[in-house]
């Protein structure tokens, strides 16, 4: 008779990036650190910040530590709770189901009590007038009032895949009012350093754009003849 397997599977060790380098993010856009990893890393757009939540909720930078949820489940969260460290970002996966919220404010603020930087989620979170109140950056792909079972199968510390992205317990998670990026722990000091490069950038070209800058000549490349054809 085959046995009954474990209702979780849980990693409980894993490399976390020094906290001191995740910093060197703190302050960086989205886009910046997508544009750092060659236009990728960004989850699904339907993952945001949950509604009318305050500016300080809609900003973050952590440690994946990630969890994956049967469908209308959160099992797996339960488990990833028990091994969460300060700074680190749940990344809470649903198989994108929405049917039933993942978590609420209770739970939130337990997070919060661990010191977690963020939770974000491709399935729905309830209670959000409590998790403002929590004051835990909360990025969701939906809202629903239905609450969740705790049957498992869930996974705690493997990769998980959400919003179109495989994350790794580990990886770098940034987000802000655009959404969520992840960068994978192997990218990480590259992308720091394509970040800064990128920020002097946009500020040379911000300030071209308020003295008057309408069409940089070097983007005229892109009419010469042999690059454009056109009919007119």
């Amino acid at each position: 008779m085959l046995e009954t397997p474990p209702a979780l599977t849980i990693r409980r060790t894993f490399r976390r990036p020094p906290r001191d380098t995740i910093a060197a993010l703190e302050g960086a856009m989205t886009g910046q650190v997508a544009d750092a990893l060659g236009g990728l890393g960004a989850l699904d757009p339907s993952i945001k910040p949950i509604a009318d939540a305050p500016p300080a909720m809609k900003g973050f930078v952590g440690t994946a530590l990630t969890c994956m949820n049967s469908p209308a489940d959160q099992l797996g969260l339960v488990g990833a709770l028990a091994y969460a460290e300060p700074g680190d970002v749940l990344v809470v996966g649903t198989e994108g189901y929405l049917g039933t919220a993942v978590i609420g404010d209770l739970m939130a603020g337990m997070l919060l009590n661990c010191g977690a930087a963020a939770l974000v989620t491709d399935g729905a979170v309830r209670d959000t007038p409590g998790i403002i109140g929590v004051g835990l950056p909360v990025y969701c792909a939906g809202v629903s009032p239905n609450s969740p079972q705790r049957n498992g199968p869930g996974t705690v510390g493997l990769a998980v895949s959400i919003g179109g992205v495989t994350v790794n317990p580990g990886d770098v998670v940034v987000g802000d009012v655009d959404g969520v990026v992840v960068v994978p722990r192997d990218a990480l000091d590259d992308v720091i350093a394509h970040v800064d490069e990128i920020k002097r950038m946009e500020t040379e070209v911000e300030a071209k754009v308020k003295d008057g800058l309408a069409y940089p000549e070097s983007w005229r490349a892109y009419l010469e003849p042999g690059a454009a054809r056109f009919v007119d």
